[in-house]
């Protein structure tokens, strides 16, 4: 498989479906329940339509794969991830341009969909390197990606310049297949909490 192929991943917490227009009205509700911290790009709720738009036209230009996330024990889509800065021929990929609504917080959401989209590029798209970047500031990101094993390959200072004209530097980190198996066990412990 290819990490751009369309495809619906499930397990018993949560649904990753391909994002499209209908996903509209859960992601405004999901978005209008977060405050938006200035080193984040998630959009409020009046900006939920551009976004989807904005995320299928990089799916459709062939640099993203992106995915709603459908809470199954709500039925309820609480936020958006996606597989992003692909690299088909060399077998590395980002996840990124994650945001969850404030309910899902510090629930099963991100330990199961995480453990799902590792499992898919690792064990069905073979991939050699799962990338993930976050802000140098997001420190409540940065601490989900490291409680999921991703080690840190640094730190890229000036690497975007955001909206508002700052500078961000951008914290890399990287899980490679051999890290993968105490990743998903680490995923497994976390996820059998609930």
């Amino acid at each position: 498989m290819r990490f751009l192929d369309e495809i619906t991943l499930q397990d018993d917490f949560v649904r990753l479906e391909p994002l499209n227009p209908a996903h509209e009205e859960d992601l405004a509700r999901a978005a209008a329940t977060l405050s938006h911290a200035w080193y984040t790009s998630v959009p409020d709720s009046a900006g939920v339509p551009a976004e989807i738009q904005r995320r299928l036209a990089l799916r459709d230009s062939g640099m993203m794969n992106p995915f709603a996330v459908r809470r199954l024990s709500t039925g309820e889509v609480v936020g958006m991830t996606t597989y992003c800065n692909v690299d088909q021929p060399n077998r590395r990929v980002e996840i990124g341009y994650t945001w969850l609504g404030a309910g899902a917080h510090g629930t099963e959401v991100n330990p199961a969909m995480k453990r799902l989209m590792l499992a898919h590029a690792f064990d069905a798209c073979d991939a050699i390197a799962v990338v993930f970047m976050t802000h140098f500031h997001n420190r409540q990101s940065r601490a989900a990606i490291e409680r999921l094993g991703a080690k840190l390959d640094g730190v890229l200072r000036n690497h975007r310049i955001m909206s508002d004209g700052s500078l961000r530097d951008t914290v890399a980190y990287s899980l490679l297949p051999h890290e993968w198996p105490a990743a998903r066990n680490a995923l497994d412990a976390r996820l059998a909490r609930y």
